[in-house]
């Protein structure tokens, strides 16, 4: 069991969310020895692959472990269960971004998630991020977000310069000491290396990564494209989705990456999880409690519903990880530049948090270009974004506070009444205020 604040209990599961075949994450009681945990292995007739979380004070060992070709998961499951050592044992589950396709970019009224009723452009649903710009809050350079998501291309015109570690030069050394050698944009979980930005390797393009990062971080008067809601904020990547997906073990080794970064001095405000597809993860849960404690908001896409992309009642049928219950947790859904929520986008009266501008929303994308896309995904930047920058204002905030902060200025819509907490869609400017 984890130090930190004890996930909550699991709610039923969305039908159907897919895992690796023949691997099973197995958490073992705190103390459980060596010969403990092989003696469980063989319970399952499974064999050790990797340690996704070390076993430290009250922190039980983390194993991914992989069955023999054809097993059966879920008598592997349930034999690991009836081992003393063992907390809990669950499939790895397999995540997807949150995106859908659509189709320069700020002057011409393309960038509309950044407006606001009284800006030049204007509309009255967009984040009103403009208007904290006007007020002169462009964000920090001093201020770090945690990008956990396909990789980002950080020489990109309109990011280069706002991604990287700061902690790490290109040496062959690892210079921050967190077993990462080289991390100078972050890490890739998925293909285990340093290289963030893969272009179209193994059919990933890195879109989704970028596209993101350009939201919450675009650089502005540049003359090039768009502008994120902060100018001068620094990204990090934690790269995990890969050519089939991210894994539940990927995932969680980025959570405890920008933990670690957060540890040695990195100012970590939020991460950004444009993601979801898995079922209930206690071993994630525990990862995401382990951000809270190090005081890092994770802010997280609601979901775009089922496979018939309409959007789906998280309260009944859960999308994680934004489902998950801890404190420093925002679940973000999608409305269009009408103040409509988006017809794929997850809602829920009590596990939705607030809207955000999420359809025909253009960014940054990969090969130096600017694509539009919707989801919850292009949403949940909005909200990360609004927290950077109120972090930028506010040095030292807590999660608590910026979570607040976000939650408390939403600005009444209608189409977020009854759907969300908050009732609301947000606003970056008056945030600021609270």
């Amino acid at each position: 069991m984890s130090s930190a604040s004890a996930a909550p209990a699991p709610r039923a599961a969305s039908a159907g969310p897919s895992a690796v075949a023949n691997e099973v994450l197995v958490g073992y009681v705190s103390g459980a020895a060596t010969t403990d945990r092989a003696r469980a292995r063989d319970r399952a007739a499974a064999r050790l692959a990797e340690r996704v979380v070390p076993g430290a004070g009250s922190r039980g060992e983390v194993e991914l472990l992989r069955l023999p070709s054809g097993s059966d998961r879920s008598r592997a499951i349930q034999a690991l269960k009836a081992d003393p050592s063992v907390a809990y044992a669950e499939p790895n589950w397999i995540y997807t971004h949150a995106a859908t396709s659509t189709d320069p970019y700020y002057t011409d009224g393309s960038l509309w998630g950044m407006y606001g009723p009284g800006t030049t452009p204007a509309n009255a649903y967009g984040s009103n991020a403009a208007a904290a710009w006007a007020a002169g809050n462009t964000g920090s350079s001093s201020v770090y977000v945690g990008i956990i998501d396909e990789g980002i291309q950080y020489n990109h015109p309109d990011l280069a310069g706002q991604v990287g570690n700061p902690l790490e030069t290109a040496n062959g050394a690892d210079d921050d000491g967190n077993g990462y050698v080289d991390d100078v944009y972050g890490w890739d979980f998925d293909g285990n290396n340093n290289s963030v930005y893969d272009g179209t390797t193994l059919g990933v393009t890195d879109d989704h990564g970028t596209h993101v990062s350009g939201t919450i971080g675009a650089k502005a008067n540049n003359g090039a494209g768009v502008a994120g809601v902060n100018w001068n904020v620094r990204l990090i990547s934690g790269k995990f989705l890969g050519a089939g997906g991210g894994t539940t073990a990927n995932a969680i080794k980025a959570i405890d990456y920008f933990n670690g970064l957060k540890a040695r001095g990195v100012n970590i405000v939020a991460t950004n999880n444009s993601w979801g597809g898995g079922g209930y993860s206690q071993a994630l849960g525990d990862a995401i409690g382990r951000a809270n404690s190090a005081n890092i908001l994770f802010i997280a896409a609601a979901g775009n519903g089922g496979t018939d992309q309409v959007g789906d009642n998280n309260d009944t049928t859960p999308s994680y990880p934004s489902s998950y219950s801890h404190a420093n947790v925002v679940s973000v859904a999608a409305i269009t530049k009408t103040g409509a929520r988006a017809s794929y986008s997850n809602y829920g009266p009590t596990s939705v948090d607030i809207g955000a501008p999420g359809s025909a929303v253009w960014s940054t994308t990969a090969y130096n270009s600017y694509s539009s896309l919707s989801g919850t995904s292009m949403a949940t930047p909005h909200v990360t974004g609004a927290a950077a920058l109120y972090a930028s204002t506010h040095p030292g905030a807590t999660v608590a506070a910026i979570k607040n902060a976000l939650l408390s200025s939403a600005v009444p819509t209608a189409s977020m009444a009854g759907v969300t907490t908050t009732g609301g869609r947000l606003d970056a400017y008056a945030a600021l205020s609270k």
